[in-house]
């Protein structure tokens, strides 16, 4: 047994989840990475959180999701090197 009914809006909230993680600060190259456990844990989420409307979890999630995304941007191994960083 298949549904399809929601495709759209799963594949919508994946997309929104990487452009939020990137604009972020995460490298492009670690948000692509869909075997690092972290980014697949994050985007997850992120689309529990937002998706649907009536979500009586979506504050708990969307706070989970904010956390990862902010040790995400602070982990040097998630963001590209800064000019600064470089000799």
């Amino acid at each position: 047994m298949s549904n399809t009914t929601f495709d759209e809006e799963v594949n919508d909230l994946i997309a929104a989840a990487k452009g939020d993680l990137q604009l972020s600060g995460v490298a492009v190259e670690k948000v692509e990475d869909e075997e690092d456990s972290l980014i697949r844990r994050a985007i997850t989420v992120y689309a529990k959180a937002n998706f649907g409307f009536d979500n009586p979890d979506a504050e708990r999630l969307q706070q989970s999701y904010d956390m990862i995304k902010m040790h995400l941007t602070l982990s040097i191994e998630y963001t590209p090197p800064r000019e600064s960083d470089s000799p």
